[in-house]
């Protein structure tokens, strides 16, 4: 009988392990610090992140920090990349957000922010006046890793 619930749960470990990324990971502006530039990731509006089976979340405080480390460095697979409304702090794939180049200061000085959608977009005071980017644009013909 042990035999078998040792067997149990290691397949059960295996399954929950071998699942894509189950979606974007909590951010604390305290203690996490951006995975390029290494600044402390303080405005939850402006964040991004990987996520990835396996693996802890990398949290970027600028959308140009996570552009720069997908260009820069090897994705693992099954990740996710997720950006956050500027307007809700909510976390959304960033294959599906809108982006828009706006007249506000972000930490590394891309003045990029994301919106889930464009009703949201169009509620931002921020994004006022600013220039739609294209997800191309910024991250290439690649991408952003969606799982």
């Amino acid at each position: 009988m042990r035999t078998f619930f040792r067997i149990f749960v290691f397949a059960g470990l295996a399954l929950s392990c071998a699942r894509g990324a189950s979606g974007p990971a909590a951010l604390d502006t305290k203690t996490e610090t951006c995975r390029s530039c290494r600044m402390p990731v303080s405005d939850a509006s402006l964040a991004a992140q990987l996520t990835a089976p396996g693996e802890e979340p990398r949290f970027y405080d600028d959308l140009g920090c996570l552009r720069d480390a997908l260009a820069q460095s090897t994705v693992p697979a099954g990740s996710v990349a997720w950006v956050a409304d500027h307007r809700t702090r909510e976390w959304v794939r960033a294959g599906k957000a809108l982006y828009t180049r706006a007249a506000i200061a972000t930490p590394m000085g891309s003045h990029w922010i994301a919106h889930a959608s464009a009703d949201s977009r169009d509620a931002d005071p921020a994004a006022k006046g600013g220039s739609p980017v294209s997800p191309r644009e910024i991250f290439g013909e690649k991408g952003a890793p969606d799982g």
